[in-house]
């Protein structure tokens, strides 16, 4: 053990790195590091160990960018072959799909009301063009049954976020109610990036479609 420590001392004095050392003595990084810790290096072996870590710190950077680039582009390709794998909808898979949205983001809790409705809210526009689809489509809802609004906070610009909803459900301007809501847990405070186009609220008052859309709910419960 004394010989290998002194090897270690020795090797560190010619300048070699804590990762050389262990690689030509087989000692672990960790105990070289201890065995060093307290070794005074003259100057000529400190400036030597300081640009072998800058060529280090070089190259590990130069590897990360290098594998954040394949790691993208891998990421790129199996987004593309998982899109390839999506097929336009069926009725029935978009009866399935719009029935799921509205399990996860629908307002179910109306059991008991005297008049309950489809109420579904979100700020994803794919997500609120599928659902629209299911609704004109499976649910055979007249356009002009179908209520929107917008909720946003203060600092949105109202104007811009009603062009966006009404560009992207194709819907007039005009059928649009927008609602200004504060959070009390952000005092009022919101930044910019959050929620920029606010969320919007699809409404249709039907009591049948929404009990339609919970039995679809309760058949998905029923086969899992």
């Amino acid at each position: 053990m004394h010989l290998q420590h002194q090897n270690v001392i020795d090797l560190r004095l010619k300048g070699e790195s804590y990762r050389e050392i262990s690689k030509i003595t087989g000692v672990c990084k960790s105990s070289v590091s201890r065995w060093c810790k307290n070794l005074k290096l003259p100057l000529k072996i400190q400036r030597i160990l300081k640009k072998k870590t800058k060529a280090s710190q070089s190259l590990l950077v130069a590897y990360n960018k290098k594998r954040h680039r394949i790691v993208q582009l891998e990421n790129k390709q199996i987004r593309k072959k998982s899109a390839d794998q999506i097929r336009l909808l069926s009725k029935h898979e978009l009866l399935l799909i719009g029935t799921a949205l509205y399990w996860g983001e629908g307002y179910k809790k109306q059991l008991k009301s005297k008049s309950p409705y489809v109420d579904f809210v979100n700020s994803d526009p794919y997500m609120i063009i599928l659902f629209l689809r299911f609704l004109q489509e499976i649910l055979e809802t007249p356009e002009e049954k179908i209520k929107v609004s917008i909720r946003i906070h203060p600092n949105i610009n109202e104007q811009s976020t009603l062009n966006f909803w009404s560009t992207t459900t194709n819907i007039s301007p005009s059928r649009f109610r927008i609602t200004r809501q504060i959070s009390k847990a952000s005092k009022g405070k919101r930044s910019k990036n959050s929620l920029p186009n606010g969320v919007l609220s699809i409404r249709v008052y039907n009591r049948r479609k929404f009990f339609q859309i919970r039995g679809w709910i309760d058949g998905l419960i029923q086969r899992t």
